[in-house]
């Protein structure tokens, strides 16, 4: 318990805030009023890079064959509204392992948006991470997969939380002969093991490392977190799947993270652990659909990853877990992946330390199958710049920009609004119609803003140009 008694000496230099209207919670020494199971539940979640809303079948692709998370899906919960907290690689790391909207860990950036081999910053070490707050909940932790959260030595994953770490520290796309960048490394802990790596086994490796972790720590609560590399550019698939996939290299790709899915949930239930395990699949942001037939689809969603539109930050996710989750439900709920950080510390039996903002909220009502909405608000950034907000169905865009292709940003006054329950493509601005929605949403942004105070940003410091 030193750890959290260090954390809150730092935290009392915060004031302890409480937001009307907003998705922001704070608590103090009191627990979350959820009752524990006898047993601490295992928690794995599953984290893909750049999968889009439409990319898998149980979300309607058509030639793109993902059996597992179709029988993950009908045999927990797919959820339709989920939304990431920020539309690309790192700060929607940071959101979901902090619980934090990235503008206040410093890992949002207004000029860089993510960490590059020659960033000197990364999560600062005063943050708690979600592999922190379970450790001291009696889990043993991994993280195995792509970090990008700093690749220098004092922000890998050994030093947030994670007991063991294998995977790639950043991108798999970093190595730039212009930018003087080393090719990209295998890192186990915090040494290289293979430079440059072999891509093509990535997918099989992370696999083979995570079933290793879940068989030496089958006899006390665990935390996995399996960021998988792809489907990020460039593409890779093992020789078992590449050219098998209708849908063409991208296809194979998905197909074999599919098939990565099923062997970590079919050995949950060869060691009898199934019922005691969270389950959860879901992306780091939309599809990167500049890369074309490599990028993905967002389905009948609006643009892709980078921007702030549906289809850059509403992503798929799954929710596992049987005996708990009902078989085959359809949350139509809103949710984010900063409320998978508050909702595993309560399932943990921990507390949230007081003093500090979190804008997670506590979904594990919506697993055991109650329909109560817990959230309301999304926010939606791009960088440090607030660019839209949800309320139940509206959506109101104050600044839009296409992700890609150095556009500038175009501010809108009055604000575009969209009724995302019919009109989830945002093809539809209904401003006109609706003063009255906006007046309310201009009032949630006004009670967001009145105390927030954006932490410096870590994504703009160089080792080198």
């Amino acid at each position: 318990m030193g750890k959290w008694l260090i954390r809150a000496r730092i935290l009392c230099r915060f004031p302890i805030l409480f937001l009307l209207g907003s998705c922001v919670i704070l608590l103090g020494a009191a627990p979350i009023a959820v009752a524990q199971s006898e047993t601490k539940p295992n928690i794995i979640i599953l984290f893909a890079d750049d999968l889009g809303y439409g990319d898998l079948g149980v979300y309607g692709y058509p030639t793109i064959r993902t059996p597992h998370l179709d029988r993950m899906a009908s045999e927990g919960m797919k959820w339709t509204q989920f939304y990431v907290a920020a539309s690309v690689c790192t700060p929607s790391r940071a959101g979901l392992l902090t619980g934090r909207l990235p503008v206040r860990t410093g890992m949002a950036g207004k000029t860089r948006r993510v960490l590059f081999p020659n960033s000197a910053g990364g999560l600062p070490r005063e943050e708690l991470t979600l592999a922190e707050a379970l450790k001291d909940q009696g889990y043993a932790t991994a993280c195995i997969g792509k970090w990008h959260l700093g690749h220098l030595s004092q922000y890998l994953p050994t030093e947030h939380g994670f007991d063991y770490y294998f995977g790639l520290p950043y991108s798999n796309d970093m190595h730039l002969k212009r930018r003087g960048d080393p090719p990209v490394p295998l890192l186990r802990n915090k040494q290289i093991i293979e430079q440059p790596v072999q891509q093509e086994t990535l997918t099989a490796r992370y696999t083979e490392e995570a079933m290793r972790f879940i068989r030496s720590h089958r006899d006390q609560p665990f935390f996995l977190y399996l960021p998988y590399t792809f489907p990020h550019v460039p593409l890779f698939a093992s020789d078992r799947f590449l050219g098998k996939s209708p849908r063409g290299l991208y296809g194979d790709v998905v197909e074999e993270i599919d098939w990565s899915v099923g062997e970590i949930i079919e050995l949950l239930r060869e060691l009898n652990l199934h019922q005691n395990t969270l389950v959860v699949f879901t992306s780091d942001n939309g599809p990167w659909l500049t890369q074309g037939l490599e990028g993905g689809s967002a389905g009948l969603l609006r643009s892709g990853k980078g921007s702030t539109w549906e289809g850059g930050m509403r992503v798929p996710c799954i929710t596992w877990w049987p005996g708990v989750i009902p078989a085959g439900t359809v949350n139509n709920a809103l949710a984010t992946t900063m409320d998978l950080f508050v909702s595993a510390v309560d399932l943990a039996g921990g507390r949230l330390p007081g003093g500090r903002v979190f804008d997670g909220v506590n979904l594990t009502s919506l697993f055991r199958g109650e329909t109560k909405p817990v959230r309301e608000v999304v926010y939606y950034y791009r960088g440090t710049e607030l660019y839209a907000v949800r309320h139940g169905p509206w959506k109101a865009h104050f600044v839009t920009q296409e992700p890609y292709g150095g556009q500038s940003p175009e501010y809108h006054d009055p604000p575009l609004l969209y009724h995302l329950d019919r009109d989830p493509s945002e093809v539809f601005n209904v401003a006109a119609e609706h003063p009255e929605v906006l007046v309310e949403i201009r009032r949630i942004v006004d009670q967001h803003r009145e105390h927030f105070v954006p932490v410096e940003s870590k994504l703009e410091a160089l080792i080198s140009e």
